[in-house]
C-alpha cells in the first residue's frame, strides 16, 4: 500500500513545520493539525475504520496517478483533496501550493488552498488566495466541480465560481468583515445553479446582513425559500432558513437525534445567531460552546462559533 508514500510526498520540512500553525512538543497523538481560535490544539479526529480504509485506498490511487504525471494539474489537485479528506490539512495546503507553483493561473488551486487555510484558522491567507481565485475566474466560463465524496444522487451540486465566492465570503465573515461578506455571498448566490447552492449562499448572506443590522435586506434573502426546494445535500441550511422565516422553532433544530457533529455545527450555529440577533446573547454563547465541544472541528459552523466566542471573550477582556 502506498499511503505512507503519498503522505511523504510533501517535503519533511513542510510536514513538520507550518508558519500558520503554532506547535508544541509532540504527544502520543502526534502534532496537532491546527490551533483553535481559543488556543486549544486540534488533532485529526479518528475516522471509523471502514471510512479510513476507503479514503486511504482513494488516496493510494490518486498518488499513483500523480506519480505517472506529477505536473498534471488534475493529478495534483486530487492528491491534495484526497489528503485533506483524511484530515491532513497542512499536507493538503502544501500540495495545493505545489499546484500553484506549477500552474499559477489555475484558479482551482487557490480555491482549494483557501478552503483548507480556513480549516486551519488562517483566514488572512485564505482571503488572499480566494481573492486571487476570484480574479482568475473573471470572464471565464464556469465549470462544475466534481465531488470527492459523492452525494446520494452522485450528482455534483456546486461550480468553481460558486465555491470561490462562497469560501471568500466565509473568509470575510470569519474575520468579522461582514460588509465584504455580503458582496461575496451575494455573488455566490448569483452564480448558483441549483437549490443546494442557493440555500447555502442565502443562509450566510442572511447572517451577514443581520450582523450588520440590515434587517430589511436580510428578509429579502428569504423570499422564495420553500420546504419543497430540491435540496440534496444542504437540508440543514434549508432548515435554518425556514427557522429565520418563522416556519420552524429554533429549538427544533437542536432536538434529540440532531447531535452529530456536522448537523450540530451547521444547524446549531444558525440557532445561536438567531438568539444573538434577537436579544438573547447568553443562550447564543451556550450554543457556541456546545458546538465547539464536538470532536470534529472542521465544519464551518464550528469555526464560526470559535470566532464568535473569541470576540465575546475579548470584549470581556478574557483573551
Amino acid at each position: 500500500m502506498r499511503l505512507a508514500a503519498a503522505l511523504a510526498l510533501v517535503p519533511a520540512l513542510l510536514l513538520t513545520a507550518c508558519a500558520t500553525v503554532q506547535r508544541g512538543p509532540p504527544t502520543a497523538a502526534g502534532y496537532p493539525e491546527a490551533v483553535s481560535l481559543l488556543g486549544a490544539p486540534l488533532y485529526t479526529p479518528e475516522l471509523p475504520l471502514e471510512t479510513r480504509q476507503r479514503l486511504a485506498a482513494q488516496l493510494d490511487s490518486a498518488y499513483a496517478v500523480y506519480q505517472r504525471d506529477p505536473d498534471n494539474a488534475d493529478a495534483i489537485l486530487w492528491l491534495g483533496r484526497r489528503v485533506a479528506y483524511l484530515g491532513r490539512y497542512r499536507d493538503a495546503v502544501a500540495i495545493f501550493g505545489e499546484g500553484i507553483r506549477k500552474h499559477p493561473t489555475d484558479a482551482r488551486f487557490y480555491r482549494h488552498r483557501g478552503h483548507r487555510l480556513i480549516t486551519l484558522r488562517d483566514f488572512g491567507h485564505a482571503q488572499r488566495d480566494l481573492e486571487r481565485a476570484a480574479l482568475l475566474i473573471r470572464g471565464r466560463p464556469d465549470e462544475t466541480e466534481p465531488d470527492g465524496i459523492p452525494n446520494a444522487r452522485n450528482e455534483p451540486r456546486t461550480t468553481l465560481a460558486f465555491n470561490v465566492w462562497y469560501h471568500l465570503g466565509l473568509a470575510y465573515y470569519l474575520r468579522g468583515d461582514f460588509t465584504r461578506a455580503t458582496g461575496a455571498f451575494g455573488n455566490a448566490l448569483a452564480v448558483s445553479r441549483n437549490d443546494d447552492a442557493r440555500v447555502a449562499a442565502a443562509d450566510w448572506l442572511y447572517m451577514s446582513y443581520r450582523r450588520l443590522g440590515r434587517t430589511e435586506e436580510a428578509e429579502k434573502v428569504l423570499q422564495g425559500i420553500r420546504p419543497d426546494l430540491d435540496v440534496v445535500e444542504n437540508r440543514a441550511y434549508l432548515r435554518r432558513l425556514r427557522m429565520y422565516r418563522g416556519e420552524l422553532p429554533p429549538d427544533s433544530l437542536l432536538a434529540p437525534g440532531r447531535d452529530d457533529a456536522l448537523t450540530l455545527a451547521t444547524q446549531g450555529y444558525g440557532v445561536a445567531n438567531w438568539y444573538l440577533y434577537n436579544g438573547n446573547p447568553e443562550q447564543a454563547e451556550e450554543i457556541f460552546w456546545r458546538i465547539t465541544s464536538a470532536e470534529n472541528w472542521a465544519p464551518f459552523g464550528y469555526i464560526a462559533a470559535e470566532a464568535d466566542l473569541r470576540r465575546i471573550l475579548r470584549r470581556r477582556g478574557e483573551r
